[in-house]
């Protein structure tokens, strides 16, 4: 591919992405406001109820609702391209500290358990492919199948039931105890029941996936050939199978990004975890419009730059799947 085409390529994917972006925000901004509620009760609180129609009509026009939804989203969108994205109608608080706060424990909580999830699911996928069809591999199949089934939300009630409410070994909540933000041992006790679950969720998907991609592998030409020539199992799965399966696995990672962070946003907000998990679920039920739409904005782009990723990755394992002047690989060769 020469130079221009890449340019090209990389002005298509910049475009796409501001195009998605202005899409969700364009979404984000209509839908937020159509949903119940009065976000004068999160400014003000109970104050809001008692307070005269002149006074919620100078509150409104104060925070600039009382315009048409058009000029709210055309103002709030010639702010954002400055960076300025307004304050917490919760936290009273620019959106940008309140974000900053917390994105620390999301990306500990999420980072940690996406790490732990491809790591555990990668080795599950070579012990059920090694001992395929056997005891171990069935035993584990069923197990895994049982687990994945089981809703995040349902298994954080049960774990907290038994850990923190029964045997009171582990915290329900939060992310480290009171004045303890700085102690480590507490943080890592906090953090054991959300990151079991955050593992347990989704462990059994990927490690599927890798079992049943490395069998594929196992009954290829290749290996067959390999094995007349005096190889041993061992050394083909781990030497040649596995080494064929591990680029579509990064891409498979990269893929995997919005499944676990949205994961991850459902047991913080079981686990009151104070994460943007939490805060994504506080602006949206307080009707926190400029928190609710960094936050949506946040996720948006991280999920639309993961998959272009991923599809980066693919096409360069796989030329096939790649389109030049709208045409297919297939269709070329032909």
């Amino acid at each position: 591919m020469n130079s221009r085409k890449i340019v090209t390529v990389l002005f298509s994917k910049m475009l796409l992405l501001l195009c998605s972006v202005f899409l969700l925000s364009l979404l984000v901004f209509y839908v937020s406001r159509l949903a119940p509620g009065d976000p004068l009760m999160s400014y003000y609180g109970e104050r809001a109820e008692k307070m005269s129609p002149q006074e919620q009509a100078y509150a409104r026009s104060r925070l600039g609702l009382d315009e048409p939804l058009s000029i709210q989203y055309a103002r709030w969108l010639q702010r954002a391209f400055r960076g300025e994205f307004g304050i917490s109608y919760k936290y009273k608080r620019d959106v940008r500290e309140v974000i900053g706060g917390r994105i620390a424990n999301t990306l500990l909580l999420g980072g940690v358990g996406f790490v732990l999830v491809f790591v555990l699911a990668l080795a599950l996928g070579v012990v059920c492919a090694w001992h395929e069809d056997k005891f171990l591999d069935r035993l584990l199949c069923r197990i895994g199948t049982v687990t994945s089934c089981i809703p995040e939300f349902w298994l954080s009630v049960v774990l907290i039931l038994i850990f923190a409410v029964g045997l009171r070994w582990l915290p329900s909540s939060g992310a480290y105890a009171i004045d303890s933000g700085h102690n480590l041992l507490d943080r890592l006790k906090h953090l054991i029941l959300p990151l079991t679950v955050v593992v347990i969720s989704h462990l059994w998907y990927y490690a599927y996936l890798i079992r049943n991609k490395l069998l594929e592998e196992v009954r290829a030409e290749y290996v067959l050939l390999a094995r007349m020539k005096g190889l041993y199992r061992r050394q083909v799965l781990f030497r040649h199978c596995l080494r064929n399966v591990l680029p579509a696995y990064f891409s498979l990672m990269a893929i995997s990004v919005p499944h676990v962070l949205g994961g991850t946003y459902v047991v913080e907000t079981v686990f009151s975890y104070p994460g943007i998990g939490t805060l994504l679920y506080e602006s949206a039920r307080y009707k926190d419009y400029n928190l609710l739409m960094l936050l949506s904005l946040l996720t948006g782009v991280t999920v639309i730059l993961c998959n272009t990723f991923a599809q980066t990755v693919s096409e360069r394992i796989d030329p096939r799947i790649r389109r030049e002047d709208g045409e297919s690989y297939e269709e070329e060769e032909q």
